[in-house]
């Protein structure tokens, strides 16, 4: 399986450690887009209507100031790099070692300036969303669209796409043919807070469970145990299988 996770806003730096080297990250072919993207982010990031044009507040200035140093600044591993609550949810220093093994293949972070990402890759914090329009390049969504509908299905194999993206970060890979009849969105009605929540405890869950379904009836009988489930054929050959979750109740 190919567990989907979005990046989170919040991002935690270190004052050592080796630079960004492109070279040594995964999924190697998109390394010329990452490259592409480098510059033009840094240049932006450098203009007095930066904020503006990264759509953050302006009292964010050393997150943005971060863009400048891309290229020199600490890397951390993607594992350390993400928190807030989905990531505070997953809890990944507490995996036990298989589970942390099966994270390490399972779970893909969708970057909009990085591509994708695994656990074990190391980058520099950054502030950049897949909704920025960046000057030079265009929308960032765009911009990855067809690196990653070359490099992601290999990353599938046989199993399944297990997407806890949002809307934002799912317009840059859309699983295309047969894909799809194994592309499941994971859903959480209500709150954007409990819903970022739910898909961290979902994706825990997967990652402790030695079971690698290959249906999305599979999937929800793996979950069923945790969670309430209700499994949606898709709408459309073109759409994914809909599982919604609700969260554990407690008491």
């Amino acid at each position: 399986m190919l567990i989907l996770l979005p990046p989170s806003e919040s991002k935690t730096g270190r004052a050592r450690g080796r630079p960004l080297d492109l070279e040594r990250l995964s999924l190697p072919g998109l390394t010329a887009a990452r490259a592409a993207l480098l510059g033009p982010v840094a240049e932006t990031s450098a203009r007095p209507d930066a904020a503006s044009l990264l759509g953050v507040s302006p009292n964010l200035t050393e997150e943005i100031a971060r863009n400048a140093r891309l290229t020199t600044a600490p890397s951390v591993p993607v594992a350390d790099l993400y928190t807030g609550v989905l990531y505070d949810a997953l809890d990944l220093p507490s995996l036990e070692a298989a589970a942390r093994r099966r994270a390490n293949r399972r779970i893909l972070v969708i970057s909009a300036l990085f591509g994708a990402l695994r656990l074990t890759d190391r980058v520099p914090p950054y502030r950049l969303s897949m909704a920025v329009n960046v000057p030079g390049v265009g929308p960032l969504a765009g911009h990855w669209r067809q690196s990653l509908a070359m490099e992601l299905p290999e990353q599938v194999g046989r199993g399944l796409v297990i997407d806890c993206r949002s809307s934002t970060y799912a317009a840059a890979w859309v699983p295309q043919g047969e894909l799809t009849k194994r592309w499941v969105q994971i859903r959480v009605p209500g709150a954007t807070h409990m819903a970022k929540h739910t898909r961290g405890l979902v994706t825990r869950v997967l990652c402790e469970a030695s079971a690698d379904p290959r249906s999305a009836a599979g999937l929800a009988d793996v979950l069923a145990a945790d969670f309430r489930v209700e499994l949606h054929h898709p709408t459309s050959r073109s759409k994914p299988w809909g599982l919604d979750l609700h969260p554990p109740t407690t008491g």
